[in-house]
Parts: structure tokens; sequence; C-alpha cells
């Protein structure tokens, strides 16, 4: 260690730390460096571990960050996500356990995923650089690639993330039926619930498929199929059983789902509907689709 200054000796990057913890406090590079009179370059340069880190502004930092030096020092491995490359099941960022799958807390992303469906939504896959996310997160980017090495592997985590979530809410929904009707009834109000609560990664996950590299893409269809025989099993059971009088259970399951995932291209969270007004009516379309009666 040279006099007065700090230098990583090892484990996770101090830079990403200050980032992480600065992103978690919702403040803005630009705020930072105000606050400690530097130029936005420099505390970049912090960030990504391109300047020395005096003792004296570490501790500065702590303070306007309402963090300790200790705490920016420590090393977990809950620190920094991990980097992404290629599809791969060691996600940054993870639905929280569903205790309800009928609520929706506020959507919480890393600040880079966060960034990232924001560009998509305005600008498409296609139409986003990885620059455009990097000036939206206000990082470097150099200093994003340290988290994802792709836009492709952004891309990945939001749908992996969707569908992991959208899974965990069907099983739960699912839980709660005691025949096909009622599970079916209780899968088609969590689909209409997802589609209009998590508008945006739904309509993400139904526009952005084909942007998907084929590994990525096999691997989130595999997810999405696992979605739709659950609805496919309910419809078909509740034929066998007669609950259901439909001659095409086949079809008329793969309607149900499309009808919901369409929720998005036209939902507004600010009109006269609510989600689970929306919902209780869909379960209503689908059952007499499936013809239950």
């Amino acid at each position: 260690m040279m006099a007065g200054s700090f230098e990583q000796n090892g484990g996770t990057s101090l830079g990403r730390r200050i980032r992480q913890t600065r992103m978690e406090r919702q403040k803005s590079l630009r705020w930072l460096a105000a606050e400690l009179g530097v130029s936005p370059a420099t505390v970049s340069q912090l960030e990504n571990d391109r300047a020395h880190l005096t003792v004296s502004r570490l501790h500065r930092i702590a303070e306007l960050l309402d963090t300790s030096v200790a705490g920016l020092l420590e090393s977990t491995s809950a620190d920094v996500p991990p980097p992404l490359s290629g599809a791969r099941e060691e996600l940054a960022t993870r639905p929280n356990a569903v205790d309800d799958w009928r609520n929706y807390a506020p959507l919480r992303l890393d600040p880079i995923l966060q960034g990232a469906l924001s560009e998509f939504m305005q600008a498409g896959y296609h139409g986003t650089s990885v620059r455009d996310i990097a000036r939206r997160c206000e990082l470097s980017v150099a200093g994003l690639y340290h988290y994802y090495p792709t836009k492709q592997d952004m891309l990945y985590a939001l749908l992996h993330y969707t569908m992991t979530d959208l899974l965990a809410r069907a099983e739960a929904a699912r839980s709660e039926g005691h025949d096909p009707a009622s599970r079916f009834a209780l899968l088609v109000e969590h689909l209409a619930l997802y589609h209009t609560h998590r508008r945006d990664l739904g309509f993400l996950g139904a526009s952005e498929m084909r942007s998907l590299g084929p590994e990525n893409r096999h691997r989130i269809t595999a997810m999405r199929d696992r979605q739709q025989h659950m609805v496919d099993k309910e419809v078909a059971d509740g034929v066998r059983c007669g609950m259901f009088h439909t001659s095409r259970p086949e079809e008329a399951a793969r309607a149900v789902a499309t009808m919901c995932t369409a929720l998005t291209t036209w939902f507004n969270p600010d009109g006269p509907l609510r989600p689970e007004e929306i919902a209780r009516h869909y379960v209503e379309f689908a059952l007499n689709l499936v013809r239950a009666y």
C-alpha cells in the first residue's frame, strides 16, 4: 500500500463496491463527483479501479453514501453480480420468493437490467446500443462490461428473470386448485395478472424472443413451454372428467394463453380497468372458451 492511498489486494473490486453502494442509494455519478469536488470522469475512474483511492477520500465516500469504510472494504459474494457469458442459470438478479402469487410489489431489478429494460422498451433490442444502456445507468461502457459482457446477456437475464418469476407464481396459483376447472381458472387469473402488473417484462418476452441467440432461445422456450403445458394439462384433464366440453382442448388452451399474453399490447395502467378486474373477466372468457358448463 502506498502512503496515504488505498490499493486493492485481491478479492472483490473496491471500485465496484462503491458503484453498487451508490446505485443502491439511488445517487448519480455526477452527484457523487460534485460532493467530492472532482470531475465525473474521476469518479468513473475510481469506480472502474483505474485510479488510486486515498484513505481520506475513501472515508468521505463512505460518509456520503451513508455507510462505513469497513462496509465498503468487506468482501462478500453478494457485493457484485457475477458476470454473465452466454446463457447461464447463475444470474445477478432473481425474483423474490413467492409468498402471495397475487401480490406484485414494485419491480426491483439491478440498475443495469432496469436500464436495459427501459432502453429495450423504448427502442427495441436491435435499436439499443450498449452505450445507450451505459449512459442511462451512468456507467462507462467498460464499467458495464464488468457486469454483463454483452447486450445479449442483458436480454437473456431479463427474460430468464421473467420466466422464473412467472413459473413460480404459476405453480403457487395451481397448487390452490382442487380440480381441473379450479386449477385452470387460477392459472388464467395468474397469467392475466402477470401480463398487466409486469407488462413491460411480458411485452419484452413476446417481442424479443427472436433476438435471442440459439442456445438462449432454447432455454427460454423450454421455460415458456412449461407454463403452456400447465394450462394444456388442466384443459385436457377437464375434458376427460367431463368438466369441459371443447372438442379441441389443445387449441383452446393455446388460445387462452395467447389471449392473456396479448394483454401487454393494450393494457394501460392509467386506464379504467385494474389488473384484478381484467383477470376476473379473462377467467370468465377462458371458461366460456373451453365450454365449462
